[in-house]
């Protein structure tokens, strides 16, 4: 295959699936400088990958497990860099707007907050939750199993669940 044909693939490959490299950037990503540097990265990552992508994945499945591998090594270094900043603050996931219900606007608003309180592993476990991947998927992408993925969601679930209740309370 020439290289100009696998360039034209690649572009192709990251416009129609922008949206995953959005969503992963902004999630980890502290301030618009880090997210967009956190973007590029992730780019740069995949197009070093992209002559060893094994088709037997599904192409989201791929690119996440390789945008989040970077997004975490990018978080766990700016961490290390700035301790005594909060970690990220900037909201996880986009979610449309609903101005029609405050109460369900404001529920989401801290739904952001609680999941931007999470480690590295439980925030890309709830992302991809919240993107609707089942348990196999998610597995796939973190690398960790499925029961071990039921596990971790069913007991983050149960966390958010509580700080929703000490909040309303």
């Amino acid at each position: 295959m020439s290289p100009i044909h696998t360039q034209e693939q690649f572009l192709q490959l990251i416009e129609q699936n922008k949206g995953i490299i959005y969503k992963v950037s902004r999630a980890y990503g502290k301030n618009d400088e880090d997210k967009e540097d956190l973007f590029q990265e992730i780019i740069v990552q995949l197009w070093g990958a992209f002559g060893r992508y094994n088709d037997r994945y599904k192409l989201s499945t791929w690119m996440y497990r390789i945008a989040l591998n970077v997004a975490i090594s990018f978080y766990r270094k700016a961490r290390r860099r700035v301790e005594s900043e909060s970690p990220i603050t900037e909201s996880m996931i986009e979610i449309a707007d609903n101005r029609e219900d405050p109460g369900l606007e404001n529920n989401i608003h801290l739904l952001q907050q609680f999941i931007n309180e999470l480690n590295e592993l439980d925030k890309a476990l709830m992302i991809l939750y919240l993107e609707s991947k089942n348990y196999k998927e998610i597995a796939e992408i973190l690398g960790i199993t499925e029961t071990n993925v039921a596990t971790k969601i069913s007991r983050i679930k149960a966390r958010l669940k509580q700080k929703f209740l000490t909040i309303k309370s």
